[in-house]
């Protein structure tokens, strides 16, 4: 379903879907990051059949879609679609003094995110990951090359040297997000991005560094720096 925001008839129908707490709540929580159902159900505190019902009703309304894990197949991530709450719900806030952006390898999604977002906001940003490779994937290079930056030089680092407990953390990796599940006292931010490497062909490579470059567009308003 394609939505457009300047049809009065859309805009009712998200209105009637958001006139309910818990979808409310369901929306907050997806606003800035990916969720599995059962996250959700802890963090509403509510049912997993209650959860399916306004999860129909957001839906319908056209303002969330399902991603299989590239991780644990069995989960599902529940994502709010772009640009649908524009102007109707007040932003979040998020106050760092460091961003901490994560992937199994850290040859790739966490790099090219680190990568861009350091390109253009004045909050710093660092790369991890639970299971770091060797070296930078070349098809992450020649990507981040393609869009005007270098990281070359980068080199994979594990997350298991790092204190989870200072910088805001997102997680560009679903096996990276399932593996912290429970070992941070809050839980990081969630973008359900597909592992480039698995094809390891350029447009693969292209197409996660849009889709990252896009939810760092997105998110970094929210982002106030804490000297």
């Amino acid at each position: 379903m394609t939505l457009e925001l300047s049809s009065p008839e859309v805009r009712a129908q998200i209105h009637a879907a958001l006139a309910d707490a818990h979808r409310v709540g369901i929306v907050d929580a997806l606003r800035d990051s990916d969720c599995s159902p059962s996250e959700l159900c802890d963090r509403l505190d509510i049912s997993s059949n209650l959860l399916a019902h306004h999860l129909g009703v957001l839906e319908g309304a056209g303002l969330i879609e399902r991603l299989e894990s590239h991780g644990d197949g069995r989960r599902r991530y529940l994502r709010l679609k772009p640009g649908v709450l524009q102007g109707l719900l007040p932003p979040p806030t998020y106050h760092a003094v460091e961003l901490l952006f994560v992937c199994t390898a850290n040859s790739a999604r966490s790099q090219l995110a680190a990568a861009l977002w350091n390109a253009r906001y004045q909050v710093p940003a660092n790369s991890a990951g639970t299971e770091p490779a060797e070296k930078v994937h070349p098809g992450a290079v020649r990507a981040a090359r393609r869009l005007g930056l270098d990281i070359e030089e980068a080199v994979p680092r594990s997350l298991g040297s790092i204190d989870l407990e200072g910088p805001l953390v997102i997680t560009v990796c679903d096996r990276a997000h399932e593996h912290l599940a429970g070992k941070m006292s809050h839980r990081p931010i969630h973008w359900s991005i597909a592992d480039p490497s698995a094809s390891g062909n350029a447009a693969a490579f292209n197409r996660s560094a849009r889709e990252i470059a896009g939810r760092i567009e997105s998110f970094a308003p929210h982002v106030v720096p804490v000297p």
